[in-house]
Parts: C-alpha cells; structure tokens; sequence
C-alpha cells in the first residue's frame, strides 16, 4: 500500500483562495445540516514549553471524505527558528480506514481559516462594508483579508499591530491584492472604526473595547481558540449577535469561552452556528444597525474539505511522492 506525501510547496501551488472558500462553505453547508462527523479537537498541554498539540478529526458524509489534522502552538518557537503553528493532515478512506495522502497542514491552515472569515463576513457584514479594520498583522491576518477581498471591494484597510514592523511588512505583503490604500494605525482604536474588524492575535484579555464599535459592524474574532483566550470586551458580547463556527466547539475554547465562565453571558446568547445561517436555517443579519460576532475557533471539516481539494489537485498535477506503508 502507498500512501501520497505533500510537501508544503506542493500545498501551495495548488491552493487558491477562492476556490478553498468554496469547499469551505460546502462544508459549512453540511455542518448546517448536520451531515458532519466532527468531535470537538482534543488537547495536550505542555505548561513546561508554553506549547500545546490538537488533534482534529472529521468525517463529511455527503462527500465522503475523512481525515484528520494534527496541530501545535507554540508561541516561543520563533525563537527557535520554527512556526509557531505546525500542522500535518492525514487523509483516510473511508472504505477501508487506510491512509491515502500525508500533507503539509501548516499553510493550509492559514487559507482555510481565512476562508472561514471571508465566508462568515459574506454572510454577516452589511454588503456596503468598505473600511476594513485589522487588529493583528501576522499570517493569519493575511490570509484573512485575502478572504474578504473575495467578497468585498475595500476602499480602506486599516491596520495595528504589537511591533510596526509587522504592520509594514502586512502593508508590503497586501498591496498586489487590493489596490485600495492599507496603512498602519498606531492604537487599535483607530482601527476599530470600520465596518468588518479582524482580530487575529493570541491575547488572554480583552484588547478591543465595547465603546469603540459602531452600529452595523461585523467582527470576525479569530483569535481565541484555546480555554482561556478572549480578544473581544465582554459587553461587546452582550450587545452583539454572536454567531459560532461550531456549539461545543466554542463553548470550550472560542471567544465566547471566558465570557461564559464569568457568566457575562450565556449559552443562549449564542444565536447560530454559521452552517445553520448559510443553509437559512436561522438567519443573519437582519438589520444594518446590528453588529454581528463570528466566533472562529477552526473546524477539522474545513481541514478535511480543503485537503481534499489538494489531493484532488495534486493527483491530477502528479505532485508528491508515493510512500509504500505496508
């Protein structure tokens, strides 16, 4: 039995924005639909190395692929010269239970969660939205207004970030993908006045402010994906319509996850999972006044449909390498 290998280079050259946000909703789509075998991603804890390990396993029925990812996050890795996020994605057949394709999941991890908020923003934001905030410049950021730039023709990008650097090199990187201006904010309050706002950043308090968010704003909250991590005031929480990426999922490790630990709010505050707006089951937006939370703490159907898509691609292209296993 042979089993294809992907390395990280051959990820990339099969991988678009576009056509991942399409699996993506698809997936997103069967969720809705309750069509998806998905348990919420377990964890190792590594306290001694600031680090941890997520496995993340699903099964989309209707498509009938399955697979699994294998993740880590490890802050202090930089300064090792490593990631800090590193991900491998088994995919398996579902026949047999054999594993068909090892990949690089570290690059896709990025454009499936970046195609998860350009989704989420598709469905939530008021469709005049132009100003686009971003608190957070690194990869994930990136990938994030790649994803709106699908959806949205942005006349402003407003960006903040721990380290200017990182905001200019964010500036440098974004200018082939829109031709609108990009500049550097040197308070995240500046940044969130816009219309879609995009936090990408790992912090344990909250670093956006309830008063500094107008009506009709949509919030794309990215960051926190682990027990513990908030991005977002709390009272932002309460007077927005929180919508999820998945129920269990969040309430254990997605922005909503301290706020209900302290009780600012409750289970139902939640209002949709976004499977169950895309599909029309609960609705979206329903007036330009509303401001509208998505909650993403990355799904592995997303994982799984986007592998999927590689493989695809990949097969068709003969990149990679065949392994034998047995």
């Amino acid at each position: 039995m042979e089993v294809l290998w992907l390395a990280q280079e051959e990820v990339k050259s099969v991988m678009d924005m576009k056509s991942d946000m399409q699996v993506v909703e698809r997936a997103f789509r069967q969720h809705g639909l309750g069509r998806v075998q998905m348990p919420p991603k377990s964890y190792l804890y590594y306290t001694a190395y600031n680090g941890d390990l997520r496995t993340m396993p699903a099964y989309l029925e209707e498509e009938n692929i399955t697979g699994v990812k294998i993740v880590n996050v490890h802050p202090s890795n930089p300064a090792r010269g490593l990631p800090t996020v590193m991900a491998l994605i088994v995919l398996i057949s579902p026949e047999t239970g054999a594993p068909i394709a090892v990949m690089d999941g570290t690059y896709l991890t990025d454009i499936r969660t970046g195609a998860a908020g350009g989704i989420a923003a598709k469905y939530l934001a008021r469709k005049d939205s132009k100003v686009i905030g971003m608190v957070g410049a690194g990869n994930q950021a990136k990938a994030q207004l790649r994803a709106l730039c699908e959806v949205f023709e942005p006349e402003l990008v407003k960006v903040v970030s721990r380290k200017k650097e990182s905001s200019e090199q964010f500036i440098r990187e974004m200018a082939d993908i829109t031709p609108c201006e990009i500049r550097h904010e040197e308070k995240i309050e500046k940044v969130c006045n816009c219309d879609i706002l995009v936090t990408t950043t790992p912090t344990r308090k909250p670093i956006v402010k309830a008063h500094w968010i107008k009506k009709g704003t949509h919030i794309n909250a990215i960051g926190a994906d682990a027990i513990g991590k908030e991005e977002l005031d709390p009272e932002l929480l309460i007077r927005s319509k929180i919508i999820v990426d998945d129920m269990v999922q969040a309430l254990h490790s997605g922005e909503v996850n301290v706020p209900l630990s302290k009780h600012y709010i409750s289970e139902n505050d939640i209002h949709a999972q976004l499977g169950e707006v895309i599909t029309g089951l609960k609705p979206g937006r329903t007036s330009e006044d509303e401001i509208t939370i998505f909650d993403s703490t990355g799904l592995a159907i997303e994982d799984v449909a986007s592998a999927h898509l590689v493989y695809e691609r990949a097969i068709s292209k003969g990149l990679g390498r065949q392994i034998r296993m047995f």
